[in-house]
């Protein structure tokens, strides 16, 4: 998965968010917009956009951006980075059995999930679908067995990126058709009102929930999710699932290094390579 953009309403008190609290680093800003991430991996794309309107909860749009630490010691140092800097956003955590999630909501109201997988290796499989759970996990706990002393002096320890994204939507089958049948992912789980895609065998590069927006529409031009970001090996990737996008009589829009669609409650998809 490649960045995530947000359009936002304050684009300095969000940068503050996501590079004090979160933390990532500015890796370049230019007029209205700001690109955040870790070493040369871009995160998340802050688009001002202080015109717009804030989203309802019940519209179709982001349920939250997922960053994938590499280490349980970096994704300790973040955790306790939000504790010490925004911790009145902090919303839960759990043990998924494939990974460890700690999760928060933005100062504009945007999901974020911070987050450390298993080795491939201890996840398992049924029937095709990999066991997931919300299982208990201590954030006290959690940060007294990982956290170092370089980690809470430096919280911008290792690697971070985006590890999936998931989104709110209006129902599960028209989700499935999309992003399953039509743009190419593989049905990893399918449960209690969400639906989990993933390519090459992860436990999910994207999921879909009906949680809050049950029977959402079409979204308007609204702060929030501004494009789903999704790099693909090769410029042959591309083509194979635009042409296969064109079948289904998806709209898309090439312009020579990305191309762009919307699924059906437009939310803005956009396919990039970087070979």
């Amino acid at each position: 998965m490649g960045p995530v953009t947000l359009r936002v309403a304050d684009l300095d008190a969000m940068t503050r968010y996501y590079t004090q609290a979160v933390p990532l680093t500015v890796l370049t800003a230019v007029g209205p917009m700001a690109v955040l991430g870790r070493g040369t991996d871009p995160v998340v794309i802050l688009e001002h956009a202080p015109e717009l309107r804030r989203a309802s909860p019940r519209d179709a749009g982001l349920f939250h951006t997922a960053i994938v630490f590499n280490t349980e010691s970096a994704l300790a140092a973040a955790v306790a980075s939000v504790a010490r800097h925004a911790p009145g956003t902090f919303t839960g955590s759990a043990d998924h059995l494939v990974s460890k999630a700690f999760y928060f909501t933005d100062p504009e109201g945007n999901g974020v999930e911070l987050y450390w997988d298993r080795d491939r290796t201890a996840w398992s499989w049924t029937h095709g679908q990999v066991e997931m759970d919300v299982m208990r996990l201590d954030p006290n706990t959690y940060l007294r067995e990982h956290l170092t002393e370089a980690g809470a002096a430096d919280p911008i320890v290792g690697g971070a990126r985006v590890g999936h994204v998931h989104l709110s939507i209006g129902d599960v089958e028209t989700a499935r058709t999309f992003y399953v049948n039509q743009l190419g992912f593989e049905t990893t789980l399918d449960w209690n009102g969400a639906l989990f895609v993933s390519a090459g065998g992860y436990h999910h590069h994207m999921a879909m929930n009906v949680w809050n927006s049950s029977g959402a529409g079409r979204r308007g031009r609204t702060l929030g999710l501004g494009a789903v970001n999704i790099a693909l090996p090769t410029r042959e990737d591309i083509g194979t699932t635009t042409e296969r996008l064109l079948h289904y009589g998806v709209e898309i829009r090439d312009d020579g290094a990305t191309v762009s669609f919307e699924d059906p409650w437009a939310n803005l998809v956009r396919l990039t390579t970087n070979s």
